[in-house]
């Protein structure tokens, strides 16, 4: 590994830290969207195993 590789980054100005900052919260926000969705499919599958597993039990 070079030392440019590591060296470190100049300080954000204002402006640039404002914009990855907006930029960081939208990925947060998608990656939320996303762990929202795969909860309501996991319970939509639990409570349609449950009506299947009741139905067979009757």
């Amino acid at each position: 590994m070079r030392f440019d590789e590591i060296a470190p980054q100049k300080p954000l100005s204002p402006e640039q830290a404002r914009l990855k900052s907006m930029k960081d919260r939208v990925k947060r926000d998608q990656a939320a969207i996303k762990a929202e969705r795969a909860r309501q499919k996991i319970k939509a599958g639990q409570s349609l195993l449950k009506k299947v597993s009741n139905n067979q039990a009757v």
